[in-house]
């Protein structure tokens, strides 16, 4: 079969169904007046390491922004939680619609830590964190692509050798489609050519 993205019962599900594994950028901020709010985002990478820079979509673009958008947007600042096994439940939970005075964190039993350089709390039990500096955003059709520039990172020891992160011990989630998540457990390795 071929053809337009809409032909394949929509562009979203013709996408987050083959697109995969995509990581999953657990962000957290702090909202203007104070409160947290911690969300789960599927449509996220690293745009580039020269300055080290990520990135997740959120839905939503001007006043239909979602919270972490809107937030990071605001305070310039947001938090990128790695999502790994021990804490995949977890970061389901925070996908959950809360009332406007929901708190994600308490809804989702983590614990919000303070970050180091920017203003914004980061998820304690997550391996890994990245406290980002809002760098811009992009408009993009329903959506607004949030990039910041890593300012400072937070990686427990169990998850490093010699100083660097071992992939073999950060045992990362990544989204498929629908309700399915893929575990890092199946590796293989090539070399790549010259």
């Amino acid at each position: 079969m071929d053809g337009p993205p809409d032909a394949f019962g929509s562009p979203y599900r013709l996408l987050s169904g083959a697109v995969v594994p995509r990581p999953i950028a657990w962000v957290s901020t702090r909202a203007p007046d104070g409160t947290h709010n911690l969300a789960p985002y599927s449509f996220s990478n690293v745009a580039t390491t020269d300055p080290p820079t990520l990135l997740f979509s959120s839905g939503g673009t001007g006043d239909d922004r979602k919270d972490s958008a809107r937030n990071a947007i605001e305070t310039g600042a947001f938090v990128y939680n790695v999502v790994t096994e021990d804490v995949a439940e977890a970061m389901n939970e925070t996908s959950a619609t809360l009332e406007p005075d929901g708190d994600e964190f308490e809804h989702a039993g983590v614990t919000p830590a303070d970050s180091v350089v920017v203003d914004a709390p980061r998820v304690a039990e997550a391996t890994v964190s990245f406290e980002c500096r809002l760098a811009d955003t992009l408009e993009v059709g329903a959506s607004t692509v949030v990039l910041g520039e890593v300012v400072h990172a937070h990686v427990d020891e169990s998850v490093l050798t010699d100083g660097k992160i071992d992939t073999r011990k950060l045992d990362a989630v990544g989204r498929l489609a629908g309700n399915e998540y893929a575990r890092l457990t199946d590796r293989f390795s090539m070399e790549r050519p010259p």
